[in-house]
């Protein structure tokens, strides 16, 4: 984004015009309100969308509001409108795998675009997106935890983080409101019908995609009064909270301690009136810790601090920053502490469907082994392949065949709830973030040491 002292003409200078009278004046410097080629939308789908051809249109709206400079200028709710350009073939092997766990229509990669937009005044804006990878999940806004849960503290900064928090997680809470949410029943059904053989795939409601603009739009231009400039470039007072989407993506599989982290405010900040901080500004950052995901079930770790907040016209602030908020796939059942570090958590559930599976193949274990038990037969053949193993068990009336699939099965999935290699935090590009922002003091220099020469008095 285009601010004061940036290339391409973006502030225009102030000049001496002379009036019809011969008295001069002072036109005022002006900011060119563009959002620029890359700028993400960030598109939830307002309702579940049943695949069913490429061409077929789609429908959501923003959920991250975009600000060119200081001015709001696509709000929350925005309607946008595009289609599904590609329904990905899946390969052999992995439709046999499927095939063999009773599933004979596994789930493609969906590929869609976004094409226009309706402002708030009615009028349709054509656009050219490209998504970006990472997207295509249903999301939800994760909070750090506080430092001292329960505690009221005086502190000003941290009470002013707490509350800046609080109302980032309400305006995202507020933002998918419009999502169409399926009530207990649909989901019943859904959930059912995805057990079958052959079912439908779905886009969920609240599927969220990053769709980056391929042309800038101009939405004009606003005068630079002094009092603005002024303001730009100030200290942003501790306890700050700003939000911001990732330049660099990240995943703790591939990151390492060190690595160059930047982040470009997608929200001015402001102080009351005051604008301290305009849309586009960077912040500058490192990877601080680091752990991958490993065996037995050990989830990956990221935390990530910025140090440096930058302006297009050069200005240059240290800070103090770590994440207060970031956006999240829910199925990373991803949690944040108090100093911003990522962590994903393991789902309860594994316990409840690994409990089934061995029970069904301790079930296929017992009774009799004559080879006549059909029940014992079949639900070890349920525990390993489904359906196939189902089948093969009706077929054999076999209880060692049952038992062979059972201890298959329970084994399986033993395995991938508990011994595989745990989860990774992983944080695309263009992910939304809030960023505790406080102010860093110069370093003091050392004081000498008792050998070290003194100057004469």
């Amino acid at each position: 984004m285009a601010t004061p002292g940036s290339p391409g003409d973006a502030v225009s200078p102030a000049s001496l015009a002379p009036t019809p009278t011969g008295v001069t004046t002072v036109v005022p410097e002006t900011v060119t309100l563009t959002v620029p080629r890359d700028t993400p939308l960030h598109v939830a789908l307002n309702q579940e969308v049943r695949v069913e051809k490429t061409g077929q249109l789609i429908e959501g709206h923003v959920v991250e509001p975009v600000y060119a400079f200081d001015k709001l200028v696509i709000p929350v709710g925005t309607k946008v409108t595009g289609q599904i350009t590609q329904i990905e073939s899946i390969s052999a092997g992995k439709r046999t795998q499927a095939a063999l766990d009773a599933n004979f229509t596994p789930a493609r990669k969906i590929q869609v675009e976004f094409t226009e937009i309706t402002l708030p005044s009615g009028k349709p804006l054509p656009i050219r997106t490209k998504v970006t990878p990472g997207s295509g999940n249903v999301v939800e806004f994760v909070s750090a935890a506080d430092e001292h849960p329960g505690n009221k503290a005086k502190d000003v900064a941290a009470e002013r983080t707490r509350e800046a928090k609080q109302q980032v997680k309400q305006e995202w809470e507020s933002a998918m409101e419009q999502v169409k949410k399926p009530d207990k029943m649909h989901r019943l059904q859904r959930l059912a019908l995805d057990q079958l053989p052959a079912h439908p795939q779905y886009l969920d409601p609240g599927t969220v995609y990053f769709a980056e603009l391929q042309e800038p739009i101009d939405f004009g231009t606003e005068a630079l009064t002094p009092g603005l400039a002024a303001s730009l470039g100030a200290p942003p007072p501790d306890g700050s909270v700003v939000q911001a989407r990732l330049l660099t993506p990240l995943s703790s599989a591939t990151a390492h301690q060190g690595d160059p982290v930047e982040a470009i405010l997608s929200r001015p900040l402001l102080d009351g009136d005051r604008l301290i901080v305009p849309q586009g500004s960077l912040l500058e950052g490192t990877v601080i810790q680091v752990q991958p995901a490993r065996h037995p079930g050990r989830n990956g770790q990221l935390r990530i601090a910025f140090h440096e907040l930058r302006l297009d016209s050069g200005v240059e602030t240290k800070v103090q920053a770590t994440l207060a908020g970031v956006e999240a796939q829910k199925e990373q059942n991803l949690k944040l502490d108090s100093e911003g570090g990522a962590r994903p958590t393991s789902s309860n559930t594994r316990f409840l469907t690994t409990g089934v599976v061995v029970a069904l193949a301790g079930f296929a274990a017992i009774g009799d082994s004559g080879g006549g038990d059909i029940a014992h037969s079949t639900a070890g053949g349920a525990a390993g392949y489904k359906l196939i193993g189902i089948a093969l068990g009706l077929a054999t009336r076999s209880q060692p065949v049952g038992m062979a699939f059972g201890i298959f099965g329970a084994t399986r999935s033993i395995y991938a709830n508990f011994i595989a290699r745990g989860h990774e935090v992983i944080f695309p590009k263009n992910t939304a973030m809030a960023i505790s922002v406080g102010t860093r003091a110069p370093t003091p220099p050392n004081p000498p040491g008792p050998d070290t020469a003194q100057p004469p008095q």
